[in-house]
């Protein structure tokens, strides 16, 4: 077993078998969702949050296994690497230690202390080092040549080369550190003349708090609020206590030459030691709070994407608008666009009773199942036009958030579906199939465009669009592809496809006509064996000969059903939804050396239930009718919303004006939570009570507690 494997099973607290069985069936290319759904047998039933960690882990110790490597190159080639630093370098996997044990023979610019060397002054810093009872006067005269002007010249060179030796010595900057991570105070201060411009940030004109316990949101804000240059941020801690600590671990007596060693110690904290822990602890609590935002954000994706889906159904999408009108598009059952109009109801047209009748007419002419609203301008009074009239026949109408719609009615994806439309119909086309199939629609948009996050453009941009990627590969794969009808880009994302090999599909299709079995994928061009092992579970192909083509057993265990069949003297199709026949298998006599209890136990529950949709049923949710403005809110108010965002700090409720509200994190429960997500989900629809109302800065604040 590699030092690695045994590095990741420690920290994770897992198997070291099950870790060295994951990281191997990543080396071969499978993916995090086919290794999670189709190999227990070999993880011990890892999840997809364990095997992405296992991934992660491993990818760093091998990025620090190649940094070790260049370290002990550029050692070497200096002609310095003894044993004992090749050991320790090659026994370390701290990234922190391992710069430090390199720090001293770091390749370096023109420090002062290096300068001081080229001088002859090294020799003096040793002497003063030993700190001998001698004369340091008598002693510096020795050093003074043309470059070195006198004493005090030699001097201040030497206190210069010991408060490097001081910066660059491990053990010394651990202490710093440890001191900084117990006792470290962020403190951000506004820029003098910068107070109105900056007024967003007012919150932090006169900031302390302790580094360890400032929440993610408030790091990332004082941190947005420097880079656009209106505050001034430092991270500090008792320098006195610093150098209490540092002081005597170098001056070690009462001679003159000890007191240089102090002056040196004191320069190397203020010059060189401080700022650089400072800027490691900057760094590190900045990537804290990525992360956290990352988690916040990918959480908030996850829910979206996994939304409840009404269905194919035919749906009439309405993008509303006062001037520019309300955009309307007919939707079939595949969300196909039929037809497309203007209507006008609001100010300034009024045109309440032609846009009436005219929806009335489409509803039954595309005979319309549900409407869908977008939940942006004019959204409430389109809401109470829509619900006002009469049809032929039950029309359910939904309020759907239409975030990020624009982003898609402007981009390429969506020119290519439709050429010949403008960007009003696209967005309201948008908007109509979000209603029918929120995964299929949003897997279009650029996840930061969505609007479910924090910061999100704070944050280290790599890290948060691998989150974000896993986040929408974890779900289209959760809850699976139709082969025949899915777009290329729903097909990118499924489990060993990606971009090439998802054009290839529908070139493929468009050529050949709908799949008829799971087997036909491997006759598209550059769909290999290992493609086609990762990716045909998560396909669907509902009309296929063979069932078990529309569900999420692997092809490679169809034998095992057709003998779990034989045995029971009945056909796959038979028994399949046959709840008494499946209860009957006696799972223990399909066991082999590679297929166990795990993997046998989800087919038999694929088998009751092929192809199941994971995700719940679509809801209605309606808001309080008297509420149509913030003008209208009072204290104490009871009123139904719905969840439209999850932050570190709370939560925003849209209760069915353009303002949403807050309900701060200590509004939630009557106990403690660290975490919004552990009380509520995005979408959630639930009752909030108002407890303030700030008209001038349109601001509502809310709370759950004592709501039922």
């Amino acid at each position: 077993m590699s030092v690695i494997i045994s590095l990741i099973s420690k920290s994770l607290n897992l198997s070291a078998k099950n870790v060295e069985s994951t990281v191997k069936l990543i080396d071969e290319g499978a993916t995090i969702p086919f290794i999670s759904r189709y190999r227990k047998e070999a993880t011990g039933g890892l999840d997809e949050v364990q095997i992405s960690k296992i991934k992660d882990l491993n990818e760093k110790f091998l990025e620090l296994e190649k940094r070790k490597e260049f370290i002990l190159k550029s050692i070497s080639e200096q002609e310095k690497l003894t044993p004992d630093l090749e050991k320790q370098i090659s026994e370390s996997w701290d990234s922190t230690e391992l710069e430090d044990i390199y720090l001293p023979f770091k390749p370096k610019r023109q420090t002062r202390a290096e300068k001081a060397r080229k001088k002859g002054l090294e020799g003096l810093a040793k002497w003063l080092m030993s700190q001998q009872s001698g004369s340091v006067s008598s002693k510096a005269s020795e050093f003074i040549n043309e470059e070195v002007k006198d004493e005090e010249d030699a001097l201040q060179g030497a206190r210069d080369i010991i408060a490097e030796w001081v910066n660059e010595d491990a053990n010394t900057r651990q202490i710093v550190r440890n001191i900084f991570s117990r006792e470290a105070v962020i403190t951000s201060k506004v820029i003098s003349g910068k107070e109105e411009e900056g007024e967003k940030y007012a919150d932090y004109f006169d900031f302390s708090a302790p580094l360890a316990r400032c929440p993610s949101h408030r790091i990332l804000a004082i941190r947005r609020g420097e880079s656009e240059g209106f505050l001034r941020v430092s991270i500090s801690v008792d320098e006195d206590k610093c150098l209490d600590r540092l002081v005597p671990r170098y001056a070690k007596n009462n001679t003159e030459a000890a007191d240089h060693v102090e002056d040196a110690v004191v320069d190397a904290y203020k010059r060189l030691l401080k700022p650089s822990i400072e800027t490691e602890f900057a760094a590190l609590s900045k990537e804290k709070a990525d992360e956290s935002a990352i988690s916040v954000f990918a959480d908030n994706l996850r829910q979206l994407l996994l939304a409840p889906p009404l269905g194919q159904q035919r749906i009439l999408g309405i993008d509303p608008g006062y001037r520019t009108g309300c955009k309307l598009v007919c939707l079939d059952q595949q969300g196909n666009l039929l037809h497309n109009e203007t209507i006008y109801p609001h100010p300034p047209q009024n045109e309440y009773s032609k846009a009436g009748n005219k929806v009335v007419k489409l509803v039954s002419t595309y005979k319309i199942d549900a409407i869908a609203i977008g939940n942006g301008t004019a959204s409430r009074e389109t809401e109470r036009f829509i619900t006002n009239l009469r049809y032929e026949k039950e029309v359910k109408v939904f309020v759907v958030s239409e975030s990020g719609a624009s982003v898609y009615s402007a981009s390429k994806i969506a020119r290519e579906e439709f050429p010949n439309y403008d960007v009003t119909v696209r967005g309201a086309v948008s908007i109509g199939r979000r209603l029918s199939d929120p995964l299929s629609e949003l897997v279009k948009i650029d996840p930061k465009s969505i609007g479910v996050g924090q910061y999100q453009h704070d944050v280290d941009q790599n890290k948060l669009k691998k989150a974000l990627d896993q986040t929408v590969e974890s779900c289209v794969n959760l809850v699976g592809v139709n082969l025949n009808t899915a777009s290329k880009h729903l097909l990118t994302y499924v489990s060993g496809l990606g971009d090439t090999l998802a054009q290839n599909i529908i070139d493929y299709r468009s050529e050949n006509g709908p799949f008829r079995s799971r087997s036909e994928l491997k006759k598209v061009p550059r769909l290999g064996p290992k493609a086609f092992e990762q990716s045909a579970g998560f396909l669907r192909i509902p009309d296929s000969t063979n069932p078990l083509d529309n569900s999420a057993v692997h092809p490679e265990s169809y034998p095992i059903v057709e003998k779990m069949a034989k045995d029971l003297n009945t056909s796959v199709k038979e028994l399949i939804n046959n709840k008494p026949l499946i209860d009957s298998i006696e799972i223990d006599r399909y066991k082999t050396d590679s297929v166990g209890e795990e993997t046998l136990t989800d087919i038999l529950l694929e088998l009751e239930k092929p192809g199941r949709d994971p995700r719940s049923k679509v809801q209605l949710l309606e808001f309080d009718p008297n509420i149509r403005t913030i003008n209208d809110l009072k204290e104490g108010m009871i009123l139904p919303g719905i969840v439209t965002n999850i932050t570190n700090f709370g939560c925003f409720v849209d209760v069915g004006i353009k303002e949403n509200g807050l309900v701060h994190i200590s509004e939630m429960a009557n106990h403690f939570i660290s975490n919004p997500g552990e009380v509520v989900s995005l979408h959630q629809h639930l009752n909030v009570k108002v407890l303030s109302v700030d008209l001038q800065r349109k601001r509502i604040q809310l709370s759950l507690k004592g709501v039922d």
